[in-house]
């Protein structure tokens, strides 16, 4: 069965850095593209970026192009992201799947609070 387990999250500074890592199992991982999504209580999922099978090629909200940093580890099953110059409206919990899926994980909080 398809499972992902998010971690890394916390509670940092404004203009802090954190690194999530998402470990994924239950398919063959290398064969997807994948994203990460975060939530604030009230509003809508976002969809933050994606990445390509081979990592050869990521997309990113308009909010988080040039602070965030999307990669993966395909012989680790492990998709990540790289968060600098973290802002307040960055809180959320962070979620990553693969487009379509029907599944999700717990996610990881990420509160940015000084």
């Amino acid at each position: 069965q398809v499972q992902f387990v998010e971690s890394g999250g916390g509670l940092v500074q404004p203009g802090g850095s954190l690194r999530l890592s998402c470990s994924a199992s239950g398919f063959t991982f290398s064969s997807y593209a994948m994203s990460w999504y975060r939530q604030t209580p009230g509003k809508e999922r976002e969809l933050v970026a994606s990445i390509s099978d081979t990592g050869g090629s990521t997309n990113y909200a308009d909010s988080v192009k040039g602070r965030f940093t999307i990669s993966r580890d395909n012989a680790k099953d492990t998709l990540y992201l790289q968060m600098n110059s973290l802002k307040a409206e960055d809180t959320a919990v962070y979620y990553c799947n693969k487009p379509w899926s029907v599944y999700w994980g717990q996610g990881t909080q990420v509160t940015v609070s000084s």
